[in-house]
Order: C-alpha cells, then structure tokens, then sequence
C-alpha cells in the first residue's frame, strides 16, 4: 500500500511539475540557445528532492522510497579514493538499472535532458558533466 501512495505521490508531482512547466516560457524565451544550467542549479532542481540539498541522502522524498537515496558525498570514498565519473554519468544518462545504484526509484535523466534540450545531444551531454562536476566538488575527503 506504501508503495502504491508513494507512486501514485511521485506522479502527481511530476504532473504538477509538468503543468508548472508549461504554464511559464520556454528556454528559447528567456534564455540564449547555447545556456546549459550549472551542475549545482540542476542539483537543486533534480537531484535535492530525494538526495537531499547536502547530497547526503536525506532529502524530503527519502522517506518515500524503497530504497535510502546514496550519501553522494561518499562516492570518491566508496571507489577506492578516485571520483567515478563514468560510473556517474552512466547513471545520469540511463538509470540505475535494477540494482547498480540500489533502487529503480531513481529516474534516468538523459531522456529528460534530451526533451528539454530539444534532441540536441551536445547539451545533454554538457548538463550531465556539470552535474558530474558539481557531484566532484561534493566529495567528503
């Protein structure tokens, strides 16, 4: 049943989300044809609501989950001392898949970022390395 709540809780965000979006102007309204938001604003837009604004895993749709969100902090320390960028842009870009990140809760964003980015994979690919980069500059030592 919480299960159910729970997804039945996520779509109803995206659904507001998504009216959200459509009710303000485009990108190509506001902002110049070639602007890729940075890893941090795309953080706080994607990532906080479930990861937690300190990346620790302890955002406020955590406690929805099935699985914890990762502590994004510790990435570097859990691959041995080395940021695994690959790793994390594979992640970004395509999902989890079903237990490489721990949860199938967690969306994959490339087909998100290609939707708003109007197919251009250029800037698909320049959201996912600022997010990657952002992720690196959050790394506990």
């Amino acid at each position: 049943m919480r299960r159910l709540t729970c997804g039945f809780l996520l779509i109803a965000l995206f659904a507001a989300w998504i009216a959200g979006v459509k009710a303000s102007p485009t990108v190509d309204e506001t902002l110049p044809s070639n602007y890729v938001p940075s890893g941090k604003l795309m953080y706080q837009q994607y990532c906080a609501t479930c990861h937690g604004p300190d990346a620790k895993g302890t955002g406020p749709m955590a406690s929805f989950l099935k699985t914890r969100p990762s502590d994004l902090t510790l990435l570097t320390k859990r691959h041995g001392g080395k940021f695994p960028k690959e790793y994390v842009q594979s992640v970004l870009e395509f999902g989890p898949g079903p237990s490489s990140h721990g949860s199938s809760d967690m969306p994959a964003w490339g087909p998100v970022f290609r939707y708003f980015d109007k197919q251009n994979e250029r800037a698909v690919q320049q959201r996912i390395t600022n997010l990657c980069n952002y992720l690196t500059s959050l790394q506990e030592p």
